[in-house]
């Protein structure tokens, strides 16, 4: 009785542990089908990074200025504005009429001088018909030495009255000139400080042009900027607008502000852009080129403050996460300073969807992108 039950016994540990070998073994197979074939959580196409050659460009901020002013004064005093002919804003020509003086006076002044002119010219012409005369009898005694050089005399004091006179003429006329204001050359008017009726006084600012038309940008920049700044460098001004205007350095300062530590770099401006006097803007400079690794802007995730990118992994199957660093922005690329290789194949979009492993399905590669494996 005891061997029976010592032989079943034995049977049922056999048995328990025949059915423990299957049900491992089936526990086995089952899953390994499922991890080997995991279901993709997204269809993406890659892209390779790409070496390019960029600018550097340093960001600044700055007025707007004019290039240069003109100030145009009254350049005669004591007369009356009477005609005034452009305002502020004004779009003049060099030589244009912009204002009158009174000028009454003055060309009264003229014609009293250009009789004076008159008369001294008569009596120069008189002197030299009496020196002509004398010419003619001195060789016969009929005239005395001391009054031929008496004729003679008589002759170089008109001429000397007559170019006097001359002059005071041609003086005359200047301040006449002068009663018109003119334009010393193209540009817009900036400020206005005449006013009709108003007598001014000789030196007294009438006008103010901005010379050409030319607007500039002042950027300002630190010591270790500017060192690298060189005329003739491309710039970008972002105007308040929101319009950015394309620009060159034309100089770059020779000192720095005391003040502020800063220097300042003129930009020009192309004549006819929005920007306008004592506005206020930013931009950039670009300085030499330098090559960078970029990736298009869709294919960099922000997350919690980093800066990932997905990368395909040997299997072709999953996707592995990086951490990059990120550089410099332009036309929809951004660089890539650090944390992936220049071969990785990286998901282009959505990457936003995955995690690290996460299970892809390739459909295309971006074209002229990535190459053929």
């Amino acid at each position: 009785m005891k061997v029976f039950r010592h032989r079943k016994l034995i049977m049922v540990v056999l048995a328990i542990v025949l059915l423990s070998i299957a049900w491992w073994l089936l526990r086995q197979n089952a899953p390994r089908a499922a991890v080997s074939a995991p279901a993709p959580l997204l269809t993406v196409s890659l892209v390779k990074p790409t070496h390019q050659d960029w600018p550097e460009i340093i960001q600044a901020n700055g007025n707007l200025a004019a290039w240069q002013d003109a100030v145009i004064s009254a350049e005669t005093g004591s007369l009356r504005i009477t005609k005034l002919l452009v305002d502020v804003g004004s779009v003049v020509k060099r030589g244009q009429l912009l204002a009158e003086l009174a000028s009454a006076s003055a060309v009264a002044d003229v014609r009293k001088q250009q009789a004076a002119v008159a008369q001294a010219h008569a009596n120069l012409e008189g002197a030299q018909a009496d020196m002509k005369r004398a010419a003619m009898v001195a060789g016969g005694g009929a005239l005395s030495a001391q009054k031929i050089d008496e004729y003679r005399t008589t002759e170089a004091a008109d001429r000397a009255l007559l170019e006097s006179a001359e002059a005071d003429l041609q003086s005359k006329r200047i301040v006449l000139a002068q009663t018109r204001i003119l334009a010393v050359d193209d540009g817009v008017i900036s400020s206005r400080s005449a006013l009709l009726g108003n007598v001014v006084s000789a030196g007294t600012e009438l006008f103010r042009i901005v010379r050409q038309s030319r607007i500039e940008w002042q950027a300002e920049v630190t010591p270790q900027q500017l060192a690298r700044v060189r005329s003739g460098q491309l710039a970008h001004v972002l105007l308040p607008n929101s319009k950015t205007v394309e620009a060159k350095v034309r100089l770059v300062a020779p000192t720095l502000s005391t003040a502020s530590g800063r220097a300042i770099v003129y930009v020009s401006l192309p004549v006819g852009s929005a920007a306008q006097s004592g506005m206020f803007a930013s931009g950039s400079i670009e300085l030499g080129k330098q090559s960078a690794l970029t990736l298009p802007e869709q294919a960099v995730v922000l997350r919690d403050g980093r800066s990932d990118v997905y990368v395909l992994n040997p299997d072709h199957a999953t996707v592995a996460r990086r951490t990059v660093v990120t550089g410099r922005r332009r036309g929809g690329e951004v660089e890539i300073v650090s944390g992936l290789d220049a071969g990785s194949a990286v998901v282009q979009s959505g990457g936003a969807f995955l995690s690290d492993g996460a299970a892809v399905k390739v459909i295309s590669a971006a074209p002229n992108k990535l190459d053929a494996t």
